[in-house]
């Protein structure tokens, strides 16, 4: 058993390509335990700066949640009070999964995560806000994969280590990965062809002027692109894409601290920095350069023949 994170060895070793095998996949047949013990510090870290981070704003208290608040009947005077309440929990789940992940936790930070990504769309803030975030939310239903479903009450609060990583569940947590990737794009990218967010603020940070923004519109552009990136990643997963995808987020989300925002803002969005690189990762690294835009890669085949049906009876088998 690892001691870092609590897989069990697997007894039978699988190359990553049986992430392709579908329903034809038998139990025994498991991805190799250094790619779980990867993806599972990525997922792991992931969540935990997602929540740390967003917390981290309910502690010092921020303006922008008051419309939220506001949705639920609570008062300004009263959502100000409970702010670093709310940010104190989740400072705390987040710290506490960093060091000793927890199914129940998980759980609720799944729901946590889409809950208050939905609140955004219902306070009239449009519903790019909630695709925007799925990797608050898909990132840790993702990792709660990875650790397997609790199988009894008391397990959804252990420590059970976690079994060893399935061809077939490794299909399940590539798709929601994949998914929420597409989606944290898409949404992403609709910030700007769609709601014409003002980014002038992020261009100066890194030394463009407020004129050249006005004259050299690139924004739809921009956004355009982003949503591509996502409808390609939903479609053709290549390695190289999903390593462009990586650099791509976390290089923009930069763009935050370098305009003068709290480091905070870069910290919350480790979920859209987790999300391509695990599934980067779950599919395996290749070894050629050429490899890295081979197509088509395990999931891609899945899908084509058709095997990504047997995703919602790999989650089926899991819970049950």
């Amino acid at each position: 058993m690892s001691i870092v994170t609590g897989l069990k060895p697997p007894a039978t070793v699988a190359p990553v390509d049986r992430l392709a095998a579908g329903p034809t996949a038998r139990p025994a047949e498991v991805l190799p335990e250094p790619t779980a013990l990867v993806v599972h510090w990525i997922l792991r870290v992931g969540v935990a700066a997602c929540f740390i981070g967003h917390g981290a704003f309910g502690i010092i208290t921020k303006a922008a949640w008051l419309p939220y608040f506001a949705l639920l009947g609570i008062p300004e005077s009263w959502a100000w009070r409970l702010m670093p309440m709310v940010g104190t929990v989740d400072v705390t789940i987040g710290i506490l999964t960093l060091f000793q992940p927890v199914r129940a936790v998980l759980l609720y930070m799944a729901f946590w995560g889409f809950q208050t990504a939905c609140l955004r769309p219902v306070a009239g803030q449009g519903v790019w806000e909630l695709l925007e975030r799925a990797g608050n939310y898909g990132v840790p239903l993702a990792f709660l994969g990875l650790l397997g479903w609790g199988r009894s009450v008391g397990e959804w609060f252990s420590t059970r280590p976690a079994p060893p990583l399935t061809a077939r569940r490794g299909l399940v947590i590539g798709w929601i990965l994949r998914v929420s990737t597409a989606l944290l794009l898409i949404g992403h990218g609709g910030f700007d062809f769609a709601m014409h967010k003002d980014w002038s603020a992020y261009a100066a940070g890194i030394g463009i002027s407020p004129a050249a923004v006005a004259t050299h519109p690139l924004s739809a552009i921009a956004g355009g692109f982003e949503a591509a990136l996502g409808l390609f990643v939903l479609a053709w997963p290549a390695p190289g894409l999903l390593l462009f995808v990586f650099v791509w987020k976390t290089a923009t989300e930069m763009f935050r601290p370098l305009a003068g925002e709290p480091i905070w803002e870069f910290i919350e969005r480790g979920g859209s920095y987790a999300a391509p690189f695990a599934l980067l990762w779950l599919q395996g690294w290749p070894r050629a350069l050429g490899a890295w835009w081979k197509a088509p890669h395990p999931l891609h085949r899945a899908l084509r023949r058709g095997e990504a049906c047997s995703v919602p009876r790999a989650i089926r088998e899991e819970v049950t």
